[in-house]
């Protein structure tokens, strides 16, 4: 692509055709979606570099060719979406090379990660006597952490390479897990809390950065996809971690769920070296960095956000399915070790894996659904409603196979739901701030989920209410919150896509 100025009119030449506009703003969106299609950065004129500094107030050629968000470029049309593309799974995967080896990498961080929160859970129950706060409390610890170095996570995916922080994010998880190994932490409930609030604050900055990454290395139409098969990998590596690390842990105990966590931590961090440079781009012009200027990054993030409508309706809706779902985690290691179906260590892993797989097929299904535009102002509350109704029918029905349907169609609501969100947080980001979208996206869930988790352990522990009321009472959270997305926000959605 050449562009040229002369004559008071901007020109694009793009494989022989040339395009006039007298429209500067017109002109510098309109190349911005033509080079995200193509993938050619613009070759410009003198006069069309000091025309576009003049216009951005940024000196041109600093940045890569997307300097302009995904948002600039859609309200100009987005001429992917014009011409109907969709892009398949295993299209993804073959095609994008850099997509498919963070995939991989992060089916063996998840698979053992999942087996770690089991091992917590586990060692957790056995030493208070399967008490629901002491539970809970593992549950929130998780997620309170998580949200306090969301913002550190955030700020890091868009000041230094997002490739060597995802590298360090899997080290620091690795050493952690060696010392837990070593020094038996599992034993003490102290040692479970600190290595989870360890391992959360490296999860932390390897999910904002692998956000980014994503958002940086798949084209728009190729997001949603992206979404829905990591959504996939997470639920899968779910399931599976926590169905085969029960097993372990039933038979060979916690240390050796521990070990095969950091073999995967281990592998995943060699595999995820070998990937390109994923941004963020320009990181350089923000000037040395300093314990002032990160903190100024991160408020400048929330600003960002807080000011922009077309994200802030959106970076706070996965905390609507949060807000019941956090006592729903909770509440299935409750349901695992009470039915009686097997080893209650194996039932838990049961739960856990149906709740995993429902959360992969669900993205994988619907996929139509998250393909239609008509739909897409919708689909995120009807998706949390529907995950309450389903929990209504697990807190109604007697325990059996009607009870595993329930959750696994419950969970795979709420997975189309997340990858409904993820995609369009993607889309909307400018490429600077998406670690910091992630990291404020990240910091509603897990508030969400910590006080559902903490308020789901207190109501069970001190019989407020049974526990098929409290799961009840997280479903009826849920409920209202989808019902007040649709009806407050989805016609905001409506009008902004329309537009």
């Amino acid at each position: 692509m050449r562009l040229n100025t002369s004559g008071g009119c901007q020109t694009a030449t793009f494989k022989g055709l040339s395009i006039t506009f007298s429209s500067r703003s017109v002109m510098i969106m309109a190349t911005s979606t033509i080079t995200q299609v193509s993938g050619h950065r613009p070759v410009i004129s003198k006069s069309t570099k000091q025309t576009l500094e003049r216009f951005t107030g940024q000196p041109w050629g600093r940045r890569p060719y997307s300097y302009w968000s995904r948002e600039d470029s859609h309200r100009v049309g987005d001429a992917r979406r014009a011409m109907g593309e969709k892009v398949g799974f295993l299209q993804l995967l073959r095609s994008n090379a850099s997509f498919r080896t963070l995939w991989l990498s992060s089916l063996l961080s998840w698979a053992g990660d999942w087996a770690t929160v089991l091992a917590c859970v586990v060692a957790t129950g056995q030493a208070t006597g399967n008490s629901p706060l002491a539970i809970a409390a593992v549950f929130a610890v998780r997620s309170f952490s998580l949200a306090i170095f969301s913002g550190l996570g955030g700020y890091l995916g868009d000041r230094f390479s997002r490739r060597l922080m995802m590298i360090m994010a899997n080290s620091i998880s690795l050493l952690a897990l060696v010392i837990a190994i070593v020094f038996n932490l599992l034993e003490s409930q102290t040692g479970v809390y600190l290595l989870l609030m360890i391992l959360v604050m490296a999860r932390a900055v390897f999910d904002a950065s692998d956000f980014a990454y994503i958002g940086t290395i798949c084209t728009e139409d190729q997001l949603i996809t992206a979404q829905a098969l990591s959504a996939l990998g997470w639920s899968l590596m779910l399931g599976l971690g926590c169905g085969a690390s029960g097993i372990v842990i039933a038979n060979w105990g916690t240390q050796v769920a521990l070990t095969l966590d950091a073999i995967s931590f281990l592998i995943a961090t060699v595999i995820i070296a070998t990937l390109p440079f994923g941004g963020p781009y320009g990181a350089e012009e923000r000037g040395r960095p300093t314990l002032k200027a990160a903190f100024g990054e991160i408020i400048d993030g929330w600003r960002y956000i807080l000011q922009t409508a077309f994200l802030r309706r959106l970076c706070f809706q996965k905390a609507a399915w949060s807000v019941g779902g956090g006592g729903q985690v909770v509440l299935l290691v409750i349901i695992g070790n009470e039915v009686g179906w097997a080893d209650p260590i194996v039932g838990v892993g049961l739960l856990f894996l149906v709740r995993g797989f429902g959360s992969g097929f669900g993205p994988i299904a619907g996929k139509p659904l998250l393909d239609n535009l008509a739909l897409r102002p919708y689909i995120m509350g009807v998706a949390v409603v529907t995950c309450g109704v389903f929990y209504i029918g697990v807190a109604t029905i007697e325990w059996g196979v009607l009870t595993i349907l329930c959750i696994w169609l419950a969970h795979s609501a709420s997975a189309i739901n997340w990858v409904s969100v993820s995609a369009a947080l993607q889309r909307r980001g400018g490429n600077e701030w998406l670690a910091r979208i992630a990291a404020a996206d990240h910091f509603a869930i897990c508030m969400a989920m910590g006080v559902s988790a903490t308020a789901a352990g207190a109501m069970l522990e001190y019989e407020l209410l049974s526990l098929r009321e409290t799961i009840a009472a997280t479903a009826v959270v849920q409920i209202a919150a989808g019902c007040f997305f649709l009806l407050f926000i989805s016609p905001k959605e409506r009008a902004y896509l329309a537009s």
